[in-house]
């Protein structure tokens, strides 16, 4: 059976990513107009328990499916791939059943000592089913993400969306007459919704496309049980514990944020606004790019495992440089285009402006907050799971302190905030790249991964004010002189890579050939 590229498995997964994130946007500027900020306030104050449920009930098992039936298959142990698959989903079915009923047996006391607003009763109900959905689902896309076959995860992520956006607005509206906890209620049915169909998608996928492995090839499957569970929780331990530190920290920014902008001088209302345009809008443009470095990391996890199953290290070199690379490539000019575009993207989209200037800011970070995703994925796949947990919980230091400090500065406020996040992304990328460096002996060419396109982006911010400013007085329209802003920059920065040689014909060739290759799907 043949294997999806690396290249080719994480463009899979970025066509899906980009598609989810447009059907993303458009759903959250219909629901906020429909169910209003209070709406989408209740929503927020149940969703970080939520997934920070779930990561406590996936255990980070589906990193280690992914993982390990790569290293399997790598060997040719086609039944040990199984086997894992087997343990991990059993253990799956047992533990995101104990979450819910714990969930159900606690939801009384979470009412009245963690949840204020008993508005949001209905809406934590709602999401329940989905521990143990998620659950599942995640055991296959782990699976098949190990087999290096990102298509059965990108289609039904994007089915599972689909299923999201129509369901979660049509039982908003239909329930928006008896009160606005019943409509955000409702969005939150279709989020559980969207996730059976994804669940329900990939299962079929399974049956009707099961793997068929070659049979009486000698294999090391019957190792003990008590092994098998060892090794698949000394990687989903750390991976638990590194996502469930992330959930956490963004539920301790969300309390001291707001905090720390009352102590600069606003007032609760103007500092919860100001928040929620930070989070809202600021952060998540700043995400968007990431749809490149979060398909890559994914498909970097079982790419980099099978090279070290061989241990043919220099394949696991060269693929962590190819990584590095496409983040830079994709970083860079993301960064350059949110800081010289801010006002006028966060006009234009959320038609907040004044995000801009925090957004300005952030975008300084861009490229490290990209490298920490990709370095991540990699570390992961090296086995070496602990280590980003490490480094994000040191780098998570450096930004609350930033965040306290530098927040409650009046003439600072929310881009003291920009400022200590920017120190948190740039800290765990060096320390993941360092970590990178010293298990691989990995020394990137930095004059053509960094200086080349470094040089084409500092080239392309002129062309974008050049273009901005020439287009709006021609025009008078901000719309059109910003996406002429894009489109020049754009182009002027791939026509700078080509001829500092950041890009050649042969990535051209080797991108079409990935995507012409036949793959056994």
């Amino acid at each position: 059976m043949k294997q999806q590229s690396f290249i080719y498995g994480t463009f899979v997964l970025l066509a899906a990513s980009l598609l989810n994130r447009i059907i993303g946007f458009t759903y959250q500027i219909f629901l906020i107009r429909l169910i209003r900020p209070e709406g989408i306030g209740l929503l927020n104050m149940i969703y970080p328990i939520y997934v920070m449920i779930l990561v406590m009930a996936s255990a980070g098992v589906p990193v280690a499916i992914s993982k390990l039936v790569a290293e399997e298959v790598a060997r040719h142990n086609w039944r040990g791939a199984n086997r894992i698959f087997n343990i991990c989903f059993t253990f799956l079915i047992v533990s995101s059943s104990v979450f819910t009923l714990l969930c159900l047996l606690c939801a009384p006391y979470l009412l009245k000592h963690v949840f204020p607003n008993p508005k949001v009763f209905n809406i934590f109900l709602s999401l329940l089913p989905g521990i143990i959905i998620v659950s599942l689902c995640s055991a296959f896309r782990g699976y098949y993400q190990g087999l290096q076959q990102m298509k059965p995860t990108a289609v039904t992520q994007v089915l599972e969306q689909l299923v999201r956006v129509v369901a979660g607005l049509t039982l908003a509206t239909l329930l928006l007459p008896r009160g606005i906890e019943y409509a955000a209620a409702g969005a939150s049915t279709g989020v559980i919704i969207g996730e059976i169909a994804g669940l329900a998608a990939i299962v079929t996928i399974h049956l009707q496309k099961r793997p068929h492995f070659p049979a009486g090839l000698p294999s090391a499957t019957d190792e003990p049980l008590l092994r098998s569970l060892g090794r698949i929780f000394n990687l989903a331990v750390p991976v638990t514990l590194t996502r469930f530190v992330a959930t956490s920290l963004l539920s301790i920014d969300a309390v001291l944020i707001p905090l720390r902008l009352q102590a600069s001088g606003l007032q609760l209302v103007e500092a919860t606004s100001v928040f929620g345009q930070f989070v809202g809008i600021a952060e998540s443009l700043l995400f968007v790019p990431g749809i490149i470095t979060i398909s890559m990391a994914t498909a970097l996890i079982p790419a980099v495992s099978d090279a070290v199953a061989l241990q043919n290290i220099p394949l696991v070199r060269s693929r962590c440089e190819e990584a590095i690379r496409i983040t830079l490539l994709a970083g860079l000019p993301s960064a350059v285009i949110l800081m010289f575009l801010a006002e006028e993207l966060c006009g234009l989209i959320f038609g907040y402006p004044e995000a801009g200037a925090s957004l300005r800011i952030l975008a300084l970070g861009g490229p490290f907050l990209y490298l920490q995703q990709t370095s991540t994925g990699i570390l992961q796949g090296l086995g070496e799971a602990f280590r980003p947990f490490r480094n994000l919980v040191f780098a998570s230091f450096i930004k609350i302190t930033g965040i306290y400090y530098l927040t409650g500065l009046n003439h600072l406020g929310i881009k003291g905030t920009a400022a200590a996040l920017v120190a948190g992304y740039f800290v765990m990328a060096v320390l993941n790249l360092y970590d990178i460096r010293r298990l691989t002996r990995l020394k990137p060419d930095w004059h053509n991964n960094l200086m080349k396109p470094l040089i084409a982006t500092i080239g392309m911010g002129p062309a974008i004010l050049l273009s901005k400013n020439s287009l709006y007085g021609y025009t008078g329209s901000e719309a059109a002189a910003t996406a002429g802003a894009l489109f020049a920059g754009i182009s002027f920065y791939l026509l700078l890579l080509f001829l500092t040689g950041g890009i050649k014909i042969y990535d051209l060739l080797r991108l079409r050939a990935a995507f012409n290759s036949k793959i056994d799907a």
